[in-house]
């Protein structure tokens, strides 16, 4: 079996690549414009890595049985049209990892906040059961190898459902593929506006989720537009609303939110057979996944986290975790607007009263992302006044936040650094070092 990949870059993509080139008789190869680490690196390793960069049309013939386009590709992509005109079989990601489990049993974790964590959660308990399971996750979770796994041997496939667009030639929510027997959805909170210029266009990809679903639709009772879809569901569909943990078991995790991730991961875990005793027992020593309120270091009296929050309703619940953690430390909070949404002025306002509680909040843009964008600029100001507090100063140059970080005094605090970037190509973890041997 022949898979060509047309983007192969991606996060998901290129572990999908490898998921798929380690299965026995499946030849991979793969194309894209522009590939940076770490996928530059795992491409390489797995001998998957295009030999030149750009797209070659002429490579793309009848013996491919299949190809899996990305999201980074248009189009009008020339290996694509290529592709369309030989009549190759053409799948989305998604849809692809539908194909390959369309006969297991399926988890799905959903939500504008905390499905990579709480899918982490369901794939490190059961690995830790010894319960084999294919899986796709956005972070590194330990003792994992790839964020993509998939078996000929597995009963089971844990998803993290996205509920961003197909591909260029599907514009439907990717979680609408997977047609889960099990699904979690942690929340809604406005997010990509460029794609839901609205709030309850948004709320309908979710709705639409929902009417996916085969036995069981677990929620967040807390949030009022999941329990109006917990309303409308379909009668034969099982709907469990939880709450925050709140247990004896010591955990590693922390945050209200986390409590709140890690019920729903037992709940879908008990779906399929596990024991709650069985589950608090093996997650109390989960310490998170890469880049998810991940500890990267600490001194005596100072310890510094970094965050992928970006999004108004992360952004929050990561800072008040931090604070909560930390009620007698100074914190100190920098995050990154990155993402088309959050550069949007019409979507600035979402980020009302999100970094409150932390002692000094710093927030940084990039003007030229937004030019890179295509999007309407923003000033400083108008990002300040967004944000709502006075503890919060703007910057548009990475110099000048790293200096103004680094005149601070870090005796007896708690550094946050958020971001689903790099602040323009900073180094989070020796950067936080460095600023914490200011102390």
């Amino acid at each position: 079996m022949r898979i060509h990949f047309i983007a192969i870059g991606g996060a998901a993509m290129h572990n999908l690549a490898m998921a798929v080139a380690s299965k026995h008789g499946y030849v991979v190869t793969g194309s894209d414009d522009e590939i940076f680490d770490p996928a530059l690196t795992h491409l390489r390793e797995a001998g998957l890595l295009p030999d030149e960069m750009g797209w070659h049309p002429e490579r793309i013939t009848p013996d491919i049985d299949a190809i899996i386009l990305g999201m980074h590709a248009r189009e009008d992509n020339p290996e694509l049209v290529r592709a369309r005109e030989l009549g190759i079989k053409i799948y989305s990601f998604p849809e692809y990892l539908y194909e390959q489990t369309k006969d297991k049993i399926r988890i799905v974790v959903g939500g504008s906040h905390g499905k990579t964590t709480t899918t982490s959660m369901i794939l490190y308990v059961l690995n830790r059961l010894g319960i084999e399971a294919d899986y796709m996750v956005g972070a590194q979770i330990e003792g994992f190898e790839r964020m993509v796994r998939l078996s000929d041997t597995a009963k089971y496939a844990v998803f993290e459902g996205d509920e961003y667009l197909t591909s260029p030639l599907d514009l439907r929510s990717k979680f609408l593929w997977y047609h889960p027997h099990y699904a979690i959805l942690t929340g809604i909170a406005w997010d990509h506006i460029n794609v839901f210029p609205t709030f309850p266009q948004y709320v309908d990809t979710f709705r639409k989720f929902v009417h996916t679903i085969e036995d069981t639709f677990i929620y967040y009772e807390g949030d009022e537009n999941l329990r109006m879809l917990a309303a409308e569901a379909p009668k034969n569909l099982k709907c469990v609303p939880y709450k925050e943990y709140t247990g004896e078991v010591e955990m590693q995790v922390f945050g209200k939110h986390n409590m709140q991730n890690l019920q729903a991961a037992m709940l879908a875990c008990h779906c399929i057979g596990v024991k709650p005793e069985d589950f608090y027992r093996e997650i109390s020593t989960f310490t998170g996944a890469s880049n998810r309120l991940e500890k990267i270091c600490e001194t005596e009296t100072s310890v510094a986290y970094k965050d992928f929050a970006h999004s108004p309703s992360k952004l929050k619940a990561t800072v008040n975790a931090v604070r909560e953690r930390y009620p007698d430390k100074q914190l100190v909070a920098a995050m990154e607007l990155h993402t088309f949404s959050s550069l949007m002025a019409e979507f600035l306002p979402q980020y009302k009263g999100c970094m409150a509680q932390a002692d000094k909040a710093f927030v940084y843009f990039n003007p030229k992302v937004i030019e890179h964008k295509r999007l309407t600029p923003i000033t400083a100001e108008e990002v300040k006044q967004a944000f709502g507090t006075a503890n919060v100063e703007v910057f548009t140059d990475s110099e000048q936040l790293q200096e103004k970080l680094r005149s601070l005094e870090y005796k007896n605090t708690a550094l946050l650094m958020m971001s689903s970037g790099t602040f323009d190509g900073v180094n989070i973890n020796q950067f936080a070092k460095e600023l914490l041997s200011n102390g």
